[in-house]
């Protein structure tokens, strides 16, 4: 073939793929065990103990209630109303423990790391909660201050893993699932974050968990995004 020729038949040229670059824009945390440190929730034991009821009888009694205070489907009025009729229960004492279980002890370092992070990128929490969560949690943690975007079950009408939180949340941080990291400490959310597209990191201990965050955010940093 003719140096002429070559110029104008480009068929033997290689395909060029383009390959973009992993960049992170928005950073997700979940609440309940990550940046907040609880306990297993055992409140509803200890009453029955107390009360000498058999155990699992709260549970029992209360399970729709539960379920639905997650995603918003009822009042605490209701949470409260339920209490009272179905176990006979003074349920401003039993729900004040619960809470105080359910709020737990501020993870400081993670929470310290977390505001590190603006305004290199947009932060969020996703958090499956309970009815009544974001006012005692911005009482307790100020989250509402802490990052830019938190996003509670009880407010969506939806839990974790459901793929629409997923999308919800990339949505109100303005990032695509693949520039977006998700923290939480249960497996099968992080692996359900995986398949969304996300990359997941599986919150065990503080600095394991900022080691990993770190990682993922270097390739920012080394591409000067």
């Amino acid at each position: 073939m003719t140096e002429a020729a070559a110029r104008t038949d480009q068929s033997w040229f290689a395909p060029i793929r383009t390959v973009r670059a992993m960049t992170v824009r928005a950073v997700v945390f979940d609440v309940g065990g990550v940046l907040a440190l609880v306990e297993p929730m055992d409140f509803d034991a200890r009453w029955e103990a107390k009360l000498g009821l058999e155990r699992g009888t709260i549970g029992a009694a209360m399970a729709d209630v539960w379920e639905a205070g997650a995603i918003g489907g009822v009042t605490e009025a209701e949470v409260h109303q339920a209490l009272s009729e179905r176990l006979g229960l003074d349920a401003e004492e039993v729900m004040a423990d619960m809470w105080e279980q359910y709020l737990g002890r501020p993870n400081t370092a993670l929470i310290a790391f977390v505001r590190g992070l603006r305004p290199a990128c947009r932060t969020g929490i996703l958090s499956n909660s309970f009815v009544g969560a974001r006012e005692r949690e911005q009482q307790r943690y100020g989250l509402s201050d802490l990052v830019d975007e938190v996003i509670y079950s009880h407010e969506e009408g939806m839990n974790k893993p459901d793929p629409r939180l997923w999308e919800l949340t990339c949505r109100r941080l303005g990032s695509a699932p693949d520039e977006t990291v998700f923290v939480d400490d249960s497996p099968a959310l992080v692996r359900s974050a995986r398949a969304y597209g996300m990359h997941a990191v599986l919150f065990q201990d503080t600095a394991q968990t900022i080691r990993e965050v770190e990682a993922l955010l270097s390739t920012r940093r080394r591409l000067g995004l």
